[in-house]
């Protein structure tokens, strides 16, 4: 599995003490009970992530996908919202929580687990292999918004619609340009307005919006358009306006951002 990022956690038991499923109609989003008989008494042998989904290899061969989605995580102490409980071997009890009900867990074996994430995802955006030559083909040709094209998880993995529109703001790049369009310069301005958004985000430790997802988390201060409806950029002092792009709501400076 190429470029994990987050990796060796001590090799401990576990098992699932109560399981919850979820009630919605979506397939991937439902929580199957032979989950929990499946889980019992396995061993952790590492942690990554790819994207936005946590990867927890089973010391029996299996791998564990969490896709955490819009308001998924995790706890130690009880918490509302929740989904299911894992019971380590020593008495530590972590709650899964998901106000929204959005997240997914997937059970497969290794080959599969790489096919489902190979076909999903592109690179990691502070990984080797995301290059301006790489973003450049990904967005060559393409109509669609450059914001709809870099939330596109084949085309960069794990960005979300937050740090998009904080990207394109380094950038001073206007979302709705068709991303084909761009320039090479500009592709490499995207380039590196994503990775300046995310290395804030993670020094900042997420932004806090009030629903436990980021707790603690202090971005949320520092959002150059995100949310700022009204309010004056710091780089040129116009107004922030929002619109919509690949249907999200999209946040950007009307001047500076062409």
């Amino acid at each position: 599995m190429p470029e994990p990022i987050i990796t060796g956690v001590p090799d401990t038991a576990f098992m699932v003490a109560a399981w919850r499923a979820l009630e919605s109609e979506q397939p991937d989003a439902i929580f199957r009970d032979p989950y929990a008989a499946r889980l019992s008494g396995e061993r952790v042998g590492a942690v990554d992530r790819r994207g936005k989904y946590l990867v927890v290899h089973l010391a029996g061969g299996q791998v564990l996908l969490v896709h955490l989605r819009m308001t998924g995580g995790f706890r130690y102490e009880p918490a509302s919202h929740e989904r299911a409980v894992l019971e380590l071997d020593d008495g530590t009890r972590i709650v899964y929580r998901d106000l929204r009900r959005f997240g997914t867990w997937l059970l497969l074996d290794p080959e599969e687990a790489e096919a489902h994430l190979e076909i999903r995802l592109g690179p990691e955006p502070l990984g080797r292999g995301f290059t301006a030559a790489y973003l450049a083909k990904r967005l060559a040709g393409r109509k669609a918004p450059v914001k709809a094209a870099i939330l596109d998880q084949r085309t960069v993995a794990g960005l979300g619609n937050i740090y998009a529109d904080e990207s394109l703001w380094h950038a001073r790049i206007h979302p709705l340009r068709p991303a084909g369009e761009l320039s090479s310069d500009e592709v490499g301005r995207l380039r590196e307005g994503i990775r300046r958004a995310l290395r804030l985000g993670i020094r900042r430790q997420g932004a806090d919006l009030g629903d436990g997802t980021y707790a603690g988390g202090r971005m949320q201060h520092e959002f150059r358009v995100y949310g700022r409806t009204g309010e004056p950029c710091d780089r040129c002092g116009t107004p922030i306006e929002k619109t919509r792009a690949g249907g999200r709501g999209t946040w950007f400076c009307p001047s500076c951002q062409v």
